[in-house]
């Protein structure tokens, strides 16, 4: 099992704001990843989903984006191959590192990173498996700004639309896959 804790407490020192932002964005996500994953009936464990999410933005603290308390030199689109590469040498099982590669936006593809001259390597960034696109869909409902509550889903619609057409419908996609049909 991960211990995603002793990860969190070496890069996010206690009694730090980023710390405070990190750890109450990530137990959002958590949470309602977990609700999901409880409500639908989802074959993964509550450690895996739990881990993945807690570490899943590890890489922040490496950016530039003094508004959540970040104050490296990375651009912030790169926080989650940063935090991949952390995990991956903390020895971290590579389905949760990956979820930190492959979590911001809708996912990524070569085809925008090229198109947008995004500061990415020339591949697709795209959650694949199930926990994967578990915790970037939680995650787009939660931001490290601001109120730091839920967003209501017309307001993720937008944000993401703004991206483009194809990363709305990898939202919608993993929408249909994470609600309750009734």
């Amino acid at each position: 099992m991960t211990d995603y804790q002793r990860i969190i407490d070496k890069y996010y020192p206690a009694g730090s704001p980023l710390r405070d932002i990190y750890i109450r964005h990530c137990r959002a996500v958590a949470d309602k990843a977990l609700s999901i994953a409880s409500n639908i009936k989802l074959p993964l464990s509550v450690e895996r989903i739990e881990a993945a999410a807690m570490l899943h933005d590890i890489g922040i603290f490496a950016t530039n984006a003094p508004g959540i308390e970040c104050y490296g030199t990375e651009p912030y689109i790169r926080h989650g191959i940063i935090g991949a590469e952390l995990l991956r040498n903390e020895n971290v099982e590579e389905e949760i590192a990956a979820t930190a590669e492959l979590h911001t936006g809708s996912g990524i593809t070569r085809t925008e990173i090229i198109a947008q001259n995004l500061p990415l390597p020339h591949r697709d960034f795209c959650p694949g498996t199930q926990l994967q696109r578990l915790i970037c869909y939680a995650d787009k409902f939660f931001s490290k700004s601001g109120d730091m509550q839920e967003k209501p889903l017309q307001k993720v619609r937008a944000t993401i639309a703004a991206f483009g057409s194809d990363s709305l419908n990898r939202f919608e996609a993993m929408h249909r896959e994470f609600t309750v049909q009734l």
